[in-house]
């Protein structure tokens, strides 16, 4: 019999959970505490662990990482009561199986449990996961995985940030969290930041009004503008400008940019996904790379090794810091 250990600092949480658990068969042992729980799994072996993330004392990621830290193949599932982006892609980063927002619906409760549960389900779901990633090819037990990865992660608003040699399909990854994201249905704009003269750039992703320069013939918009309420795509973020690094970093704090030759400010609202060949850890040692911007584009790094061959093969990793 599959064997659930509930956690949370709530009786009457543990209570409901045992309860429904119980009733579809599951045997079900509670415990109060981070502490108490990891008691209980030195001494019997579990199934599945579903913690709540806000509790007294250990909270439920602390939990998670004591538990991988000693049983990485033991499932983890997080219940968070304000369904926060910030805690659910902190959660996926440092191994969690999936999370449960509160207040709670029965059946995605018994839909999560399930595939973290059942092998045979999983091993159905990684066929069709892997078949809404026609573009990216890779049938490992990892890049299934990954793929699971880029569908809870793409539901987020968190900004990504992809590492990965020319020509490995950083852009492929990109596209594909776009087109599994709750903005799917607009726009994705990509521009490749060191094929863009450096005069020419803050026009580009800023936009410009006309007469604000030689050439500008009429009003122009740029990146943030055509990707508003979408996904814009930074090639090559490495290869930024100090002045522009600034600049975009202002468009992450405020959601605001100001055209080249406007004094109107315009608010935006983007989801970055940034890629680079460049070690960014390294240029911002050097001072060629702002340590509060890489921040900010790095909520969730994606690395991506080389091709296998001339197609492109996105036999990808991730690293998480």
């Amino acid at each position: 019999m599959t064997s659930i250990l509930v956690v949370d600092d709530e009786r009457s949480m543990r209570d409901f959970l045992k309860i429904l658990l119980v009733k579809e068969g599951y045997e079900v042992k509670t415990a109060p505490s981070g502490h108490q729980a990891l008691e209980y799994i030195q001494e019997q072996s579990f199934d599945l662990v579903i913690t709540d993330i806000r509790m007294d004392g250990m909270n439920g990621l602390e939990l998670l990482n004591s538990i991988k830290e000693k049983h990485p193949a033991l499932p983890v599932v997080i219940i968070t009561a304000f369904a926060s982006p910030d805690d659910a892609v902190f959660a996926m980063k440092n191994g969690a199986f999936d999370y449960i927002s509160k207040p709670f619906n029965v059946d995605e409760i018994k839909s999560v449990i399930c595939s973290a549960t059942s092998k045979e389900k999983q091993n159905a779901e990684a066929k069709s996961i892997s078949a809404e990633f026609p573009e990216i090819i890779g049938e490992s037990r990892e890049m299934i995985k990954i793929f699971e990865m880029i569908q809870r992660i793409a539901i987020t608003p968190a900004n990504v940030l992809i590492y990965g040699e020319s020509g490995t399909g950083k852009e492929l990854v990109a596209q594909a969290i776009h087109r599994h994201s709750k903005v799917a249905d607009q726009e994705f704009i990509p521009i490749t930041c060191s094929a863009i003269p450096e005069e020419l750039m803050e026009s580009e992703l800023f936009g410009h009004v006309k007469g604000s320069f030689t050439g500008a013939i009429g009003d122009k918009k740029g990146l943030f503008q055509l990707a508003d309420n979408g996904t814009a795509f930074l090639d090559e973020i490495g290869e930024l400008t100090p002045i522009i690094q600034t600049k975009l970093l202002r468009v992450l704090q405020e959601r605001e940019i100001k055209p080249v030759g406007s004094i109107q400010i315009q608010n935006v609202n983007v989801r970055i996904i940034a890629a680079t060949n460049k070690i960014l850890e390294e240029e911002i040692m050097a001072g060629r790379f702002r340590e509060d911007l890489f921040y900010r584009l790095a909520v969730v790094p994606l690395r991506v090794p080389p091709s296998a061959n001339e197609k492109v093969m996105c036999h990808f990793w991730l690293t998480f810091f």
